[in-house]
């Protein structure tokens, strides 16, 4: 083989090695922020949409896969009868909590398991959580409150907790929603009960390591660790507070007061310089400025009608200044900040599409936001993938295609909500029927 020959294998070997695939381990990706770092995804749609490269059946839930080692984690639930929605309103179900384990190159089931739970929440389809994969362990959250940790490649069972059962708490009337954090050598839960708001759990045994804090109810808000001044920081978002702790050992650093609608808080908080923003149900939002230690927080301003966002199912995100995200009118934003002036705002991500296009009722509408170099993909609660560009500008749509039937219920609109996994160039995401794994590697 000759010099330039053996070169130009050896470049094309090197270009291919450091265009790697990453996993999506977690709720919001490997490192919990909604960023998808590969490189090597297409650009706009090939005509027909993209190529689906499995389906697998599943059951009804909101939770959406994780992929890790080969496999997707993904939970349903196997309810006894039709299940059927109410706002604001407790329903009673009995079947199946499920955590299944796929192929991740067939979607073929490698292994399952399941428990018996008899649900008492609104919007009873099935779990919210999105499995956490870390170190050959899978730790999943059911809607009322039963924790499993799991060996990944078997699914035998380690260890598990009761929230109900163990901390005398009560399941919020939507479910638990807190994805599970691995934080060192703990996993971080939003529990509930008296002291307990939040539990720290060795890990690989269970063990408790320490517990804080007591709110009216769990909310619906993940914990998320964020750095302030320099500082590792645990920040919760409470129905009655946002809380600063540490988090190897649960000790509090700072507290702001915050006075949720109905226990609706669902985002997790987010940081730009020395500001955190938080929002919830019917413009309960809220700028802290932090202090210069990062040990002290304070009131910048809260709940101003037509300022800043309300976020319910999306996650929002800051980038050079302005936060983007979407309101519980189920329109998108863009917002200045300190200052939370709305710069602009658009229907157009959750616009009917279509022959029967008609008007849409927008109340909590969705469509999950992950960044991707200089865009952003979108998935809807239409079962649209929308690539995008946001700016202080505004929207800017590059292309769209249908991958998924909405199967769901929502103030009298058809959805499927679910946070996809996007993962070794592809998208994996479910509704309430089944599981698909969608190509979008450039050719």
């Amino acid at each position: 083989m000759n010099f330039k020959l053996s070169l130009a294998l050896f470049l094309t070997v090197l270009s291919i090695s450091s265009a790697r695939a990453d996993d999506w381990p977690q709720w919001m990706g490997p490192r919990r922020d909604n960023i998808w770092r590969e490189e090597g995804i297409i650009a706009k749609f090939p005509e027909g949409g993209p190529k689906v490269v499995w389906r697998a059946p599943v059951a009804g839930g909101y939770a959406g896969p994780a992929v890790a080692n080969g496999k997707v984690y993904v939970t349903d639930y196997d309810a006894e009868g039709a299940v059927k929605q109410a706002n604001f309103q407790r329903s009673e179900f009995t079947g199946n909590e499920r955590v299944l384990c796929l192929d991740e190159a067939t979607g073929k089931v490698l292994w399952k398991h399941e428990y018996s739970v008899k649900y008492d929440i609104s919007y009873p389809a099935g779990p919210r959580c999105t499995p956490t994969v870390h170190g050959g362990k899978v730790y999943t959250l059911g809607s009322e409150g039963h924790l499993f940790c799991l060996d990944a490649d078997t699914g035998k069972v380690l260890w598990s907790k009761d929230f109900n059962a163990e901390y005398g708490a009560k399941t919020a009337i939507w479910g638990y929603t807190g994805h599970p954090l691995v934080d060192g050598n703990r996993l971080i839960c939003i529990v509930g009960g008296e002291g307990s708001f939040a539990v720290a759990f060795d890990k690989d045994t269970g063990r408790e390591i320490w517990r804080a804090l007591t709110s009216p109810e769990q909310g619906y808000s993940p914990p998320g660790i964020l750095e302030i001044a320099g500082r590792r920081q645990l920040v919760l978002l409470r129905p009655d507070a946002v809380t600063s702790l540490d988090p190897q050992t649960g000790q509090e650093h700072w507290s702001v007061p915050y006075e949720s609608d109905s226990n609706l808080v669902v985002m997790t908080p987010v940081v730009w310089r020395d500001y955190l923003f938080v929002g919830g149900f019917q413009n309960r939002n809220l700028l802290a400025k932090l202090g210069s230690d990062g040990m002290s927080a304070e009131v910048e301003w809260r709940n101003n009608a037509g300022h800043g966002i309300s976020p319910v199912n999306v996650q929002p995100f800051v980038e050079e200044g302005v936060l983007y995200g979407f309101d519980s009118d189920g329109k998108l934003y863009g917002v200045e900040l300190p200052s939370g002036e709305r710069l602009w705002e658009s229907t157009e991500p959750l616009a009917d599409t279509g022959q029967d296009a008609r008007p849409r009722p927008r109340r909590s509408g969705t469509a999950i936001i992950v960044r991707q170099g200089d865009r952003c993909w979108l998935f809807t609660e239409n079962g649209d993938l929308i690539i995008a560009k946001f700016s202080p500008d505004g929207y800017e749509e590059l292309d769209r295609a249908h991958i998924l039937e909405p199967t769901n219920d929502a103030f009298g609109r058809p959805v499927v909500w679910c946070a996809p996994a996007w993962a070794n160039r592809r998208m994996y995401v479910r509704n309430d029927q089944e599981c698909v794994c969608v190509d979008l590697a450039a050719e």
